[in-house]
């Protein structure tokens, strides 16, 4: 036996938040990755597969920073200098717009799959290594652009399999421009914003002093979008604000004309996730299913030539959408003896089989089929069941 293949069970141990995907659940993952895809290919989105580490200057900045502390550094002993490994595609996808398709047609439509690596996870989301699959829309601020992004994420997992979804919107930026034009310092604004996230009326009440009736009348503001925005838009905002609160309507109008059965609520000034984003956001969940599904919504992308780029795109958490999904049963597979000839076995495969074949003669081959997880075997050219209890003719 090869020394360097052996392995102790302390060498098997993984780091915290990392783990083996093993038979047959990353077959399956791979699956739903693809259907991800081809349902975003349908919509016009085109596939890019930016590289796992980059240039640390490159990786975290614009909306890279936001990830800065959850992003694992090394050092390139070629260059002498410090790289990233990702923990979000987003910042990637931006990157590749405004330089390498800096001339492509505007709107540009751009999907992706990878996998990311945080340095720690959440009590929600334990994992440290996550696959993420997504779409962005990069160069155009329209409200379409922004029901297209909630959209398109529920049409592509409905399509493999997830149900039961709900939508819920929001406007990160709202507190902080709220804050800013009541004349809130910086540290009064991020306590405010922290209460405001863990829905703590009582501190909302303290931080907000005399601007108390205003915050707190953004925390009744929740829930479904039908009774949420009537009770947004008769707050006291300023004309800022209520132009964004409009926004927000109107998006949520054409996501409700596009998709009348989706469940849709509204919590404007939830935060977390969002740190990045200038817009209306979003986040999909799965009745029954713990943590998001996909989360998404308006930031704005690297230069293409001056100013940023508005943008808009969405991703999906495959750990997530996994837990989500019925598991399909086991595929049949046809053992094919060793003594089978060759094109038996290419005719079983052409034909839809999963075939797996014997690699010396056996003396039981329907045995053998059962030990290797066979529910047929072939025989004359032919698959044929294996009977139960291992009465085969």
């Amino acid at each position: 036996m090869d020394r360097g293949m052996t392995r102790s069970p302390a060498n098997a141990l993984l780091p915290n938040g990392l783990q083996d995907v093993l038979p047959p659940h990353a077959s399956r993952e791979a699956a739903a990755v693809e259907g991800l895809l081809a349902r975003f290919t349908r919509h016009g989105y085109e596939r890019v597969k930016p590289p796992l580490v980059e240039f640390e200057t490159a990786l975290l900045t614009g909306a890279g920073a936001a990830v800065a502390g959850q992003t694992f550094r090394v050092m390139d002993p070629e260059s002498q200098k410090m790289l990233g490994l990702r923990a979000d595609v987003t910042p990637q996808v931006a990157r590749i717009a405004a330089s390498r398709l800096a001339h492509a047609p505007r709107p540009l439509r751009l999907c992706y799959a990878g996998d990311v690596l945080r340095t720690g996870g959440t009590q929600l989301r334990p994992e440290r290594q996550l696959t993420q699959v997504g779409a962005e829309l990069v160069g155009s601020d329209s409200e379409a652009a922004d029901a297209e992004a909630v959209l398109v994420a529920v049409d592509a997992l409905s399509a493999v399999g997830v149900t039961a979804l709900s939508v819920d919107l929001t406007l990160p930026p709202l507190v902080g421009m709220l804050a800013e034009t009541l004349g809130l310092d910086d540290e009064a604004s991020a306590r405010l914003r922290h209460a405001l996230d863990r829905k703590d009326a009582a501190a909302v009440r303290a931080l907000a002093g005399e601007h108390a009736g205003v915050f707190e009348g953004l925390l009744r503001a929740v829930g479904p979008a039908e009774t949420a925005l009537p009770r947004l838009e008769a707050l006291a905002l300023p004309d800022a604000i209520r132009g964004e609160v409009a926004r927000l309507s109107r998006v949520v109008a054409r996501v409700r004309e596009a998709a009348p059965d989706l469940t849709v609520t509204v919590d404007a000034v939830e935060h977390r996730g969002f740190e990045y984003h200038t817009g209306v956001a979003f986040t999909v969940y799965a009745r029954g299913v713990r943590g998001e599904v996909a989360c998404g919504g308006r930031y704005s992308a690297d230069a293409r030539v001056g100013e940023p780029e508005a943008a808009t795109g969405f991703t999906i958490y495959m750990e997530t959408v996994m837990r989500a999904v019925t598991t399909p049963e086991a595929p049949p597979r046809v053992y094919v003896p060793a003594e089978t000839p060759h094109a038996d076995g290419e005719a079983l495969r052409a034909a839809g089989w999963i075939t797996v074949a014997g690699l010396a003669p056996e003396a039981d081959a329907a045995a053998e089929a059962r030990r290797l997880g066979c529910t047929h075997i072939a025989r004359d050219g032919a698959a044929a069941p294996l009977a139960p209890g291992g009465e085969d003719a």
